[in-house]
């Protein structure tokens, strides 16, 4: 066992909080860093994850360490101040951290998304079959229009995944493709993949053509949708739509989990103002009363697109 792993404990539920600065840095259990003293824990699903995999220094690892639970205790009371409203929700990238595939909680069946290193503009899904511990990863072959692509053993690939609130990245290298007794592609296993979690709310930059109908009697018309969340999207138009607050439906196509999938939603409008350099109007809208398909289609496909685009 190495001196890092000797030197952790784990993390317990009164050693950290929502919406607080850490007070100690937390790492996995092979002593790799996850987050930095000071960062501030966003959700609830990131303080579990903590909880289930993270440690921190033991009291004797490095000087300057308090020796004793009490003095901790004394400090933590002393940082702590009176709290009116909640912190500020954080607007910057979503922060990353290094986690070890044996951390990962993938399933069979999971989907992954392969980006050729020396051809950017060549994409694959695959799903997962399963893999064997510092071996290989084990995936269906690519296919292009219920074809197989050929990969050349050596040939290396950006390996992208999402999997709960969390986007995975990878280096991967195809060690061999296999026919028989059906196509499947080993993959290099690998030791560490970069994480993101993924705060609720985040947007991804889309070119979606979408039809709006707004107010009574309805008017229609075209617009672009250059980003979009669960909860709503930005777009624009050439010519102003209509006035803030008015409500009616939208209507566009979005491609989830290797579906197309038509929506209709209900939305309001919230915002307009002219678009950067002159180029027509952006309209911010809002999605109202989402059914729980079109929320799971949404959802789908902002955590899809993120992946992608990692």
């Amino acid at each position: 066992m190495s001196e890092s792993a000797i030197s952790l404990v784990p993390v317990r539920m009164g050693d950290i909080a929502i919406g607080k600065p850490l007070p100690r840095a937390i790492y996995d259990g092979q002593g790799n860093l996850l987050l930095a003293s000071g960062c501030v824990i966003e959700s609830r699903s990131q303080l579990d994850g903590l909880i289930q995999h993270g440690f921190i220094k033991d009291y004797g690892w490095g000087q300057g360490m308090p020796p004793a639970r009490p003095k901790e205790t004394v400090l933590v009371k002393a940082a702590r101040k009176p709290v009116d409203t909640p912190p500020p929700e954080d607007t910057s990238s979503n922060k990353e951290i290094i986690v070890a595939m044996d951390d990962v909680r993938w399933h069979v069946g999971e989907t992954l998304y392969l980006q050729q290193v020396d051809n950017t503009n060549t994409r694959y899904s695959v799903q997962l079959i399963g893999f064997v511990k510092n071996k290989s990863i084990f995936v269906t072959s690519p296919m292009v229009d219920g074809k197989l692509e050929f990969v050349r053993d050596g040939q290396t690939f950006v390996v992208r995944a999402f999997s709960g609130k969390k986007a995975y990245a990878f280096i991967a290298v195809a060690l061999k493709s296999v026919h028989v007794p059906y196509p499947y592609l080993h993959l290099s296993y690998p030791k560490e993949l970069r994480c993101t979690v993924v705060r609720r709310g985040v947007r991804v930059q889309v070119k979606l053509v979408a039809a709006l109908s707004l107010g009574q009697p309805a008017r229609d018309a075209d617009l672009t949708l250059t980003d979009i969340s669960v909860g709503g999207a930005s777009a624009v138009s050439k010519q102003v739509l209509g006035n803030k607050g008015e409500e009616g439906q939208i209507r566009f196509k979005v491609r989830a989990a290797d579906q197309d999938e038509t929506l209709n939603l209900r939305v309001a409008l919230r915002s307009v103002a002219p678009a950067e350099a002159g180029e027509g109007y952006r309209h911010g809208i809002e999605f109202l009363d989402v059914a729980s398909r079109d929320s799971l289609i949404l959802s789908a496909f902002v955590h899809q697109t993120l992946a992608e685009g990692l």
